[in-house]
């Protein structure tokens, strides 16, 4: 794995890259509060296995892309981050991975650019109507997305997060995540404004319009110990997908699937773009 800039007109992007330069091109997006290391155990089983992988550091995660209003996270910008990124790199197609926020991007891309996404493979964020429904009707669902509106409303948030050789924000990990990779999260985030533009994601409001049934193939991965998320948008999400759909539960294992399960992960996502090469 070797580090890249790639540079757009949004700003320049931090990422990782393995795999031969001319193969199938895999995109993997990382969520809340991680970077696209959070990959790292997916990004060598599939350059092991001749896949083009990128992983960048998303919007306000690279220092080189960090907009300081919160409206400019908003999620057709995020979007447009990865059609902007994936021109550059020269892909006019590409199979989408996405895990936590990067999930949620992975669904309104998909939904917005079917032509481009050859394949989607989304990890523990179930489809943004899913989950639209069930903070509606399901309390449960409502209870878990809760935190969101404290680290959208509180201003205080990063100082709570960061206090203490950051407790709170270490805790989050819940011990799922190597040790080492917590610690390089750690620093990342403690660095001048890199915590609040991570947290714009959450105080950028609503997506503008609608997202509609996702066409292209699609993985969707969920984990019974989620915290996040819940049954009810997990096995909500299939009446959201029109194309070929696969659903894949990982019995008690968390929210940090990628490095929790990597094994099982990467099977079903080699798997996934086996067999809609």
């Amino acid at each position: 794995m070797t580090e890249l800039s790639i540079s757009t007109r949004a700003g320049v992007f931090d990422a990782i890259e393995a795999g031969p330069p001319e193969s199938r091109p895999v995109l993997l997006l990382h969520g809340f509060p991680q970077t696209g290391l959070a990959w790292e155990r997916q990004i060598a089983a599939l350059a092991a296995q001749g896949y083009r992988v990128v992983a960048p550091d998303q919007r306000g995660y690279s220092p080189g892309a960090r907009p300081e209003r919160a409206e400019d996270y908003r999620m057709n910008l995020l979007v447009d981050d990865v059609v902007a990124i994936t021109e550059e790199l020269g892909w006019s197609t590409f199979d989408l991975v996405g895990h936590d926020w990067g999930g949620a991007v992975a669904w309104w891309t998909a939904d917005a650019h079917p032509g481009r996404v050859r394949t989607l493979t989304v990890v523990s964020t179930p489809h943004p109507g899913a989950l639209a429904t069930d903070l509606r009707t399901d309390a449960d669902q409502r209870e878990r997305s809760h935190y969101m509106i404290d680290w959208r409303d509180t201003p205080a948030t990063e100082e709570r997060m960061l206090a203490h050789d950051a407790q709170l924000l270490r805790a989050l990990y819940a011990g799922k995540v190597p040790q080492d990779s917590v610690e390089a999260y750690i620093r990342h985030l403690s660095r001048p404004g890199a915590l609040t533009a991570a947290l714009n994601w959450y105080r950028a409001g609503r997506p503008a319009g609608s997202i509609g049934t996702i066409e292209v193939p699609t993985l969707y991965v969920w984990s019974t110990n989620d915290r996040a998320f819940g049954p009810a948008p997990a096995h909500g999400t299939g009446r959201w997908v029109e194309g070929p759909y696969r659903f894949e539960t990982l019995q008690d294992v968390s929210h940090w699937v990628p490095e929790e399960a990597p094994d099982a992960l990467n099977r079903l996502l080699l798997e996934h773009l086996r067999t809609h090469g």
